[in-house]
């Protein structure tokens, strides 16, 4: 497996990696499918704000991607990122998950930030798991702040130090 910057052409991928999790899942909060288009808006503003987009690739596949991104628009958030990572199905529970995470701590230490935040489905137990086993302290458990699937969705926010 080999982790990577994405490029142009992974995005048909990511985006079918997206919206799988999307139609399956309570990991994103989002009714209507995303387009390739919307996901090439989205990469490129990542690349003008030098923030990475990654995926994990085997036998020419992509499995999977993880980004961050601002966690709040305002200077005084400067130095906290929000962190995200989606795997297709069969590369779930693989370790392709925690080397994704590997890399994304490695890139926002390497630009200066201070704090990585994830904001995880309550009922997403593979990833709360990861997370705990990667070090990131659970802060919040906000309850009923999401809806999907005809049902209000609990939210967990946890942090991982940078610096």
């Amino acid at each position: 497996m080999t982790v990577r910057p994405a490029e142009q052409p992974d995005l048909e991928a990511i985006t079918d990696i997206y919206n799988e999790v999307l139609a399956h899942s309570t990991a994103i909060y989002r009714d209507a499918p995303t387009t390739v288009q919307e996901e090439t808006e989205w990469w490129n503003s990542q690349c003008r704000k030098g923030y990475p987009v990654i995926v994990a690739e085997a036998d020419g596949r992509i499995l999977g991607f993880a980004s961050f991104g601002d966690f709040r628009p305002w200077p005084g958030f400067r130095f906290t990122v929000e962190g995200t990572i989606h795997l297709r199905p069969d590369a779930r529970r693989q370790g392709t998950g925690t080397i994704l995470l590997k890399e994304l701590i490695s890139q926002a230490k390497s630009l200066g930030k201070h704090m990585l935040v994830a904001g995880v489905d309550a009922d997403n137990t593979a990833s709360l798991r990861l997370l705990a086993h990667m070090g990131f302290e659970q802060t919040a458990h906000m309850r009923e702040v999401g809806y999907k699937f005809g049902r209000y969705l609990d939210l967990i926010l946890l942090q991982y130090k940078l610096s």
